[in-house]
């Protein structure tokens, strides 16, 4: 029944593309969906920036004039998607987040990696998250036919700001959506040598983490809060003295650019695009091996020992972090470069090949 009703929604869906006209003036972006996620809502993967864009530029998911495709939401449609974009003479922009490799995709590369070539080679513009991301996809996925820049991802840097510095002991966060076991698995880790530390966890799980609480003793220190929405997130930050973020090879993660915008330091693992946010003064980021065939995070020890050199100079660090990510990361720049971006593809004006804007 569930099948049935996916056909449904799709025919719907495809008789609304195909009846509605795309004459009318005006640039109108659709991402690919019918619906996109309203402001405040929670958000997952690739969905958030999406939410901030369509607060700019509405989705128009069936008289588009433009194909607005992020790498990590992509339409189970995609392919015919594309071809009526084409045949609508719409322009097509693909904001290209990481890609699949063998560390966390295994068998599934491929297959993967297949859609995500896909889009970036029907872009007449790429907006790579990173330099990470324009790294990797060039490796795993082939150059772009079209233009190209990076753009990293942006927050609301006033909607998330510093508040007070949290009472009691040292509350260490580890948020997003916990998609691999070992990111819990090491902070958890992490956690036993730092015995005055407690731990925040949000978003899904895809193990059950009371058996490691237990075995190494951590019974009411660890709290799970699940997923929150945008509206939410700046409270849960500052409950928080630092974001600890184990995911290697992040590509762009905004969380720690919203953790950064209120004033929370990193301690990190020391790959992917993440390097790029923090850089050298908002936190520490801890080396770890780095390769394409599996997926290796910091030792424990050295994670809890960057956590207490930044919570040693908490202040410093945490000033930097917000610096860093009000003149780096703020979202009106980013919106700004969409809306430059929109009007010259919309007038036939084609952005310059290989620029970046930051």
């Amino acid at each position: 029944m569930a099948r049935v009703r996916r056909y449904l929604r799709a025919a719907a869906r495809w008789l609304r593309l195909l009846t509605r006209s795309s004459k009318r003036e005006g640039i109108r972006v659709s991402y690919g969906h019918d619906v996109v996620p309203s402001p405040g809502e929670a958000v997952a993967g690739g969905t958030g920036k999406f939410q901030r864009l369509a607060q700019r530029f509405p989705n128009s998911p069936n008289d588009f004039s433009l194909l607005y495709l992020g790498s990590t939401w992509l339409p189970r449609d995609l392919r015919p998607l594309l071809w009526l974009a084409r045949r609508r003479n719409a322009a097509i922009v693909v904001n290209q987040s990481g890609v699949a490799y063998p560390g966390w995709a295994g068998a599934e590369t491929d297959e993967i990696n297949r859609r995500f070539r896909r889009a970036l080679l029907a872009a007449d513009h790429v907006l790579y998250q990173s330099e990470f991301c324009k790294r990797s996809a060039d490796e795993w996925l082939g150059e772009p036919r079209g233009a190209w820049e990076v753009l990293y991802n942006a927050v609301d840097v006033e909607h998330f700001a510093p508040g007070e510095a949290p009472d009691g002991p040292p509350t260490l966060l580890l948020a997003g959506d916990q998609t691999q076991a070992y990111r819990l698995e090491v902070a958890l880790e992490t956690l036993v040598r730092l015995p005055e530390a407690r731990l925040i966890v949000t978003g899904r799980l895809v193990s059950d983490p009371a058996p490691l609480v237990r075995e190494l003793g951590l019974a009411g220190r660890v709290e799970l809060v699940g997923r929150y929405a945008q509206r939410d997130a700046p409270a849960l930050f500052r409950r928080a003295h630092l974001l600890l973020h184990t995911k290697v090879k992040d590509p762009c993660p905004t969380a720690v650019v919203e953790a950064m915008a209120c004033g929370l330091p990193i301690v990190y693992a020391a790959s992917g695009g993440t390097v790029e946010l923090v850089g050298d003064e908002a936190g520490i980021g801890v080396a770890h091996p780095d390769g394409w065939a599996r997926d290796e995070p910091p030792d424990p020890e050295a994670m809890a020992a960057a956590v207490r050199t930044v919570l040693a100079d908490r202040g410093a660090y945490g000033v930097a972090a917000r610096r860093r990510a009000v003149e780096r990361f703020a979202l009106d720049p980013w919106l700004e470069r969409h809306a430059e971006l929109f009007r010259q593809l919309a007038g036939g004006e084609p952005p310059a090949r290989r620029s970046r804007t930051r």
